[in-house]
């Protein structure tokens, strides 16, 4: 019973923390483009890496 008077503070407190960050990341845009990521990676990059000036190619 005396655990109980430490656990359910705790509990309530580790809700609104997540619940904060919850609050946070949608106020600051991370959850803004949810397909963007996933329709980026099936573009090919078709051109081939440019060279500087002594023809060596730069990364």
């Amino acid at each position: 019973m005396d655990s109980l008077y430490l656990l359910i503070p705790l509990s309530v407190l580790v809700a609104a923390g997540g619940g904060l960050l919850f609050w946070w990341a949608s106020r600051s845009g991370q959850f803004d483009d949810l397909e963007g990521p996933g329709h980026r990676i099936l573009h090919d990059d078709d051109k081939p890496p440019s060279a500087d000036k002594d023809g060596d190619a730069i990364d």
